[in-house]
């Protein structure tokens, strides 16, 4: 720090670097403070997404084991002389339709007609219809 004269006051010219100072040295911080957030942010992302995986994984691994048991039981309890291949038959019948009716509802759901702000867009053209309005008739009545 360095003073001016005998009053015991700084000048001008060392306060405006002392502040040029300053306030880069908070840019510093922040932006390092923001790095490290950017950091930790990334890697709990990282973290999810490889449990959520793992878990889609271990599901579907889950669901296969599932079906081969049901095989295992409609071949050996449910139909004459172990036929095994006619059990899965049946699994895949099964499977086969639940598949095809979810695949048919979600592409139902996912159509435009369904992704679209209908709410918003009705509202929007009533807006424009009242603000048609306002302007047409010169705006003076309320």
């Amino acid at each position: 720090m360095t003073f001016d004269g005998d009053n015991g006051r700084r000048g001008l010219g060392t306060l405006l670097r002392d502040l040029a100072e300053g306030s880069a040295a908070i840019v510093r911080g922040e932006a390092k403070l923001a790095k490290i957030e950017v950091t930790q942010i990334a890697t709990g992302i990282a973290k999810g997404t490889a449990f959520v995986a793992s878990g889609a994984v271990l599901s579907l691994l889950g669901a296969l084991s599932a079906l081969a048991g049901l095989v295992l039981l409609i071949g050996d309890q449910w139909l004459p002389a172990d036929q095994y291949w006619l059990g899965a038959l049946v699994v895949l019948l099964i499977a086969g339709v639940s598949a095809v009716v979810l695949l048919r509802r979600g592409m139902s759901l996912l159509s435009p007609s369904q992704l679209a702000p209908t709410e918003t867009v009705t509202t929007l053209k009533e807006d424009k219809e009242w603000l048609k309005q306002r302007l047409t008739s010169g705006g003076t009545s309320s």
